[in-house]
């Protein structure tokens, strides 16, 4: 992980120079960064699969095949169910980028991908920052940093809404055993450390990389309101597909279970994966395991529900990044977005 970080880290840095260091070492060094990025995320992606503790692989291919997942009709649905996933989140950066600088949707396609593939392995994709900004120069790239953070808020907005909903619904139907006290804390420790970030941010001297808190605010704020609205329907659509996604392979799987009755237990499974921080390479361990939780209540085979949470992780994540690297690897610096 650290390895990747400073890979992006050194990325950048020679991204800035200028006549510094001769050309030929910085492409040397550029070419190698890229190998780095990808080879990384390939490893990582390969010992998930073969070394994971929870769900064997020969067990895994034999139940897949077993359940006839990869029929025709499943693979058509999964993989327009993905493809569609990725069209809207893809498309919504699109939007947001034009309000700094239009690009087009192939640019878009590239940056989004390649952002996915360089972030794999960075706690919550924090990587997929620094990727996206890389491909502009130097002056956009703190608005390109808060333009995907608005993006990524406004994804958590929609997961922590329905996945709210969802997890009172829960509780009320299933008589989950909660210490009440320990949440109140929580809450409490939560609200404390939201007032003093609120605070911060009404003190002009608190800067990030010369900016402050006021003045990146307001950089949100000039933002039409349009762009905000298309920016959480995008999301919510998004939202949407995979979390339908989820439902159709518990039905392929065989579990008999009404749609409603399932989405109750799939967004309170997003909402807790989502507090839990965590590196995206293990995204798959950790959905696992809470979802393993979950659907006991409603006596899902573990088997099943592991089955499903790799497979989403392999068809929304592993197989979108194997793309994002052959536009990782064919990033040219000389010639930026920007």
């Amino acid at each position: 992980m650290f390895k990747i970080v400073l890979h992006l880290l050194v990325f950048d840095f020679i991204c800035s120079m200028r006549y510094n260091v001769p050309h030929k070492i910085k492409q040397f060094c550029f070419v190698l960064i890229k190998l780095s990025i990808v080879v990384g995320a390939f490893c990582f992606i390969y010992s998930k699969i073969i070394e994971n503790e929870n769900l064997e692989f020969n067990k895994f291919v034999a139940f897949l095949n077993e359940n006839d997942v990869f029929s025709l009709k499943n693979s058509i649905i999964l993989i327009l169910l993905s493809s569609f996933n990725w069209f809207f989140e893809i498309l919504k950066w699109q939007h947001l980028v034009n309000i700094v600088k239009p690009i087009s949707f192939k640019s878009a396609l590239e940056q989004s991908l390649g952002g996915l593939t360089a972030s794999l392995i960075t706690p919550n994709r924090i990587g997929d920052y620094g990727a996206k900004a890389i491909y502009y120069t130097k002056t956009l790239r703190t608005k390109i940093i808060l333009l995907n953070l608005l993006g990524n808020m406004a994804q958590m907005t929609i997961t922590t809404i329905l996945g709210s909903v969802g997890f009172i619904l829960f509780v009320n139907r299933y008589q989950l055993d909660i210490n009440y006290r320990k949440v109140a804390s929580f809450g409490a420790l939560i609200l404390l450390i939201g007032l003093i970030a609120l605070f911060s941010m009404t003190q002009k001297r608190f800067k990030i990389k010369g900016f402050s808190i006021a003045s990146l605010l307001n950089f949100i704020k000039l933002i039409p309101l349009k762009v905000h609205g298309l920016n959480l329907g995008w999301s919510l659509i998004r939202y949407l597909i995979f979390s339908f996604q989820f439902y159709y392979l518990l039905t392929v799987f065989g579990v008999n279970i009404n749609y409603d009755e399932a989405m109750i237990v799939i967004t309170s499974m997003y909402l807790l994966a989502s507090i839990v921080p965590t590196i995206s390479i293990f995204d798959m361990v950790i959905k696992g395991s809470i979802a393993v939780f979950l659907f006991s209540y409603l006596d899902v085979n573990e088997l099943i529900v592991l089955s499903i949470t790799t497979l989403m992780w392999l068809l929304n994540f592993v197989i979108p990044s194997l793309f994002g690297s052959y536009f990782v690897l064919n990033f040219k610096l000389p010639k930026p977005v920007e």
